[in-house]
């Protein structure tokens, strides 16, 4: 028994596991692309992306554009002949969304998937960019949702406006690292657990696939960790699943090296959900820097207004330039968001190591 292919339209992935986008700059060409190598889908991050191009603070805008066509090509080249696929995720809440979206899809990225935010006009975009470039192109929309609700609420608009559904949906659990869609109180809650969340959003599809004769793939994301979850979340109806922790700790993930030992060297009461500036709660790994913001002891100016739901005048630090040091490795500036699971992480591994290794756990699941 091996491990099911993921179809997106007419765009197949040979593994259904996609690599969670991680920013800020935690996956970029370097991790997307062996991940497409080993036939899953490698996702680059577009949060702060084009944080070392050297105008970044005077011209944001065209300095992040210039980084995603940058890690595309890069991706691209280092992804030729593989059995994957490559993604971008850009978030909904990104100064320049609709730019980076039209930008993504003229560079001929095979998936965008799109979360913090309702991806209301993401298909608009999609025509937007065929339109100027005068050029049809075949990138999967897929939005991040918490809920059924939500995704049925976006089949209906997309549906409406566009005559378009999504071509899969994530649905993202609250044991998820970084930023959660969900309030505090739903985080420990049975009918927010990811089991729950599945199933429902798989019936709240069906009734949209049926509509257009079309299949709308459900993938299961946050907390999975081994090839057993895998199995798991696939008997409840998902049709393949996103990991983000379990790609921080290889070789080929594009953070310095202290911050994947941030993960191996993690304990489970090391993790915790803080408040972050943009309004969301973010589940990450516990640190000096953390533990200096609840006592009002950083100081900063925003430079980048990469987010439009942060406030900087009213916000105890800067988001982005606290993920862009902890990718740096200076932890000291900065923390690492994780999954529920960082603490189980405890060694480096090669991209391949580690599908070689879900393969086998998945397997060992199946045969049990």
């Amino acid at each position: 028994m091996s491990l099911p292919s993921l179809q997106l339209g007419d765009k197949t992935a040979k593994y259904a596991i996609i690599q969670g986008g991680m920013g800020v700059g935690i996956s970029l060409h370097n991790l997307a692309a062996a991940v497409a190598n080993e036939g899953g889908i490698g996702v680059i991050a577009a949060a702060m992306i084009g944080m070392r191009e050297p105008d970044v603070a005077q011209n944001p805008l065209e300095a992040n554009l210039r980084a995603i066509r940058k890690e595309i090509a890069k991706a691209k080249e280092l992804s030729i002949g593989s059995n994957g696929l490559l993604g971008m995720n850009i978030m909904v809440a990104l100064t320049n969304f609709a730019e980076m979206v039209k930008t993504a899809v003229s560079e001929k990225i095979d998936v965008i998937f799109s979360g913090a935010g309702m991806p209301l006009e993401l298909p608009k975009y999609l025509f937007e960019a065929c339109e100027e470039r005068k050029e049809t192109f075949n990138t999967k929309l897929v939005p991040i949702v918490s809920s059924a609700r939500a995704a049925s609420l976006l089949c209906r608009k997309w549906l409406s406006k566009f005559d378009y559904l999504p071509d899969a949906f994530v649905v993202e659990g609250p044991k998820a690292g970084g930023h959660l869609g969900f309030k505090l109180e739903e985080l420990d809650s049975k009918d927010h657990e990811l089991e729950e969340l599945v199933p429902q959003v798989v019936e709240a599809v069906k009734a949209f696939e049926d509509k257009k004769g079309c299949a709308i793939p459900v993938i299961a994301a946050g907390g999975i960790y081994t090839g057993a979850d895998i199995k798991k979340f696939l008997d409840l109806g998902a049709s393949g699943v996103q990991m983000g922790t379990r790609f921080v700790a290889t070789h080929e993930c594009d953070a310095d090296i202290r911050f994947k030992e941030a993960f191996i060297n993690a304990k489970a009461e090391d993790l915790t959900i803080i408040k972050s500036p943009v309004g969301m709660p973010g589940r990450a790994i516990r640190n000096s820097f953390i533990e200096a913001v609840e006592k009002g002891q950083v100081k900063f100016k925003c430079i980048f207004q990469c987010v439009t739901t942060c406030d900087p005048k009213n916000s105890p630090y800067c988001i982005a330039s606290a993920l862009l040091n902890a990718m740096k490795g200076n932890l000291d500036k900065g923390f690492a968001f994780s999954g529920v699971n960082a603490y189980r992480v405890d060694t480096l591994l090669s991209v391949k190591e580690l599908i070689a290794s879900l393969q086998a756990e998945y397997d060992a699941a199946v045969k049990a």
